[in-house]
């Protein structure tokens, strides 16, 4: 559509998961537009990102150290373990306020369609954790989707031999959300999730 380095920025934009052409489009002009100080400053957040941000040696959450910040946090408990799919999800986890164990953040989930299989995932390192014998209970926090679910049930057949308590994340009904919205998969596991008060 457009010549030189205007598309050469459009289409490394639109390489960027979650930015189709359009969006790629007004981010390129947007760039284009701004003041050069805020270009620079994005350019020097890429670069640094790159240079300095790796996976945690421990957990293989994002750091810029060997360990990261949670896997440093001597106040946290080692018998409980949260596995994950993205450093993502430990944002996720930790904006709760409810969790005070560690991580392990598996890279992916089990995908076939994708050739995404348990070797291609971090469960050998997750194993290893495990068998030390410090973890008592280990915490399933995949995505609660088809991918999700195998990976959560591969793990569970996995690790519940070594004796370890494995729990899945409770999954149902949004706050604030109607049931007549509710899928039968969503509802009928806000059944078996029942509480009392």
């Amino acid at each position: 559509m457009y010549e030189g380095a205007i598309q050469d920025l459009i289409d490394e934009l639109g390489r960027l998961p979650g930015v189709g052409p359009k969006s790629a489009q007004r981010i390129a002009f947007h760039v284009l537009s701004a003041d050069p100080a805020d270009v620079n400053r994005l350019a020097t957040a890429l670069r640094k990102v790159k240079e300095l941000v790796r996976f945690c040696t421990t957990c293989f959450n994002v750091a810029e150290s060997e360990q990261c910040r949670v896997c440093r946090d001597p106040r946290r408990t080692n018998e409980v373990l949260c596995v994950v799919e993205e450093p993502k999800d430990v944002v996720a986890v930790e904006r709760t306020g409810e969790f005070r164990g560690r991580y392990h953040v598996l890279g992916g989930a089990i995908n076939p369609l994708e050739g995404i299989g348990p070797d291609n995932l971090r469960i050998r390192e997750l194993l290893l954790r495990v068998g030390t014998g410090e973890v008592k209970e280990l915490i399933l926090a995949t995505d609660p989707n088809t991918e999700g679910e195998a990976t959560a049930t591969y793990l569970g057949l996995m690790i519940k031999p070594m004796g370890i308590s494995v729990t899945r994340l409770a999954s149902g009904l949004p706050v604030g959300g109607d049931l007549e919205y509710a899928d039968e998969i969503t509802l009928g596991r806000a059944f078996e999730g029942r509480r009392a008060i």
